[in-house]
């Protein structure tokens, strides 16, 4: 048995094709979706990950501006900006990098955005309102959101189902595993601490690994017929992209699993994405 290989790039670009059309829609009614970046730093895969998202941005019609700062800006000059782009009507998204550079308060940072522009889905107001599931026309957590996509399209059951998701990150893992709880799987949330990983893993129907650990996840840990929903990315050293999970051993035993790259990343671009159109679609609303 080889697992289905589910592929990320062309479910994003279905996906893609439904934002384009309510951009067009959006442009003919006077709003151009449009998203700020806010890039402090000098980390390499940032600026990978930004100039990623705001091509993306271009091919969907949604304008994006980038705003720089150094490894040396205060928390003071980013605060001073986000306040700037909240009150701003032509920006409907913000999104800020990170990693932020360490003397930065990220928690302070995500707060100050205004939930409505709050387009990585970070503020706590944003998160509440997923937590109890509150998600219809709100901000969503891009990653999470993109892996009920994955599923919901490849016509994976969740209800019902055990799902085991190994990461306990604001990020990824929690509300991943919330968007799971929400859909009807029981759900095991594994960690550093987990006593015994492989037996978790194994019990899982629906596997979710993010911690950005190459290889922590090998055949002899899933379950036959098991779907894998890879989030981890790192660089060997020949500079290859793996995931989380041993690719070519896992899949001879998984019944659906994600490639990386090309399976949750993807995803999570046109998650951001859908935020920022939806965030212009409640501004046009109002006007």
């Amino acid at each position: 048995m080889s697992g289905k290989i589910i592929d990320g790039r062309k479910i994003a670009r279905e996906i893609g094709k439904e934002l384009k059309k309510e951009v067009e829609i959006l442009g003919k009614r006077g709003v151009i979706p449009h998203v700020a970046v806010i890039l402090a730093g000098n980390d390499q895969a940032s600026e990978i990950y930004v100039r990623n998202k705001r091509k993306k941005a271009g091919t969907l019609g949604i304008e994006s501006e980038l705003f720089r700062f150094g490894p040396d800006a205060s928390q003071e000059e980013i605060e001073d900006r986000i306040r700037k782009l909240n009150s701003d009507n032509s920006v409907h998204g913000i999104l800020v990098q990170l990693p932020l550079p360490g003397h930065i308060d990220r928690n302070r940072i995500a707060s100050l955005i205004d939930p409505k522009k709050d387009v990585d889905c970070f503020h706590p107001e944003n998160v509440g309102k997923n937590t109890i599931g509150k998600m219809n026309t709100d901000m969503v957590p891009v990653t999470a959101t993109g892996i009920m996509k994955l599923l919901e399209f490849s016509s994976i059951a969740v209800e019902g189902k055990k799902a085991v998701v190994v990461g306990r990150s604001n990020v990824v893992g929690k509300p991943t595993a919330i968007q799971l709880l929400h859909a009807g799987a029981t759900v095991t949330v594994c960690h550093s601490k987990t006593v015994d990983l492989k037996k978790e893993c194994l019990e899982a129907d629906i596997l979710v690994v993010a911690t950005g650990h190459a290889g922590l996840v090998t055949a002899d840990m899933v379950k036959d017929g098991a779907t894998v929903i890879d989030v981890g990315i790192s660089a060997t050293e020949d500079e290859k992209m793996v995931g989380d999970a041993d690719f070519d051993q896992v899949k001879e035993k998984a019944g659906f699993i994600t490639p990386v790259p090309g399976g949750v990343g993807p995803m999570t671009i046109i998650m951001l994405m859908r935020n920022v159109v939806a965030a212009a679609k409640e501004y046009q609303m109002k006007i």
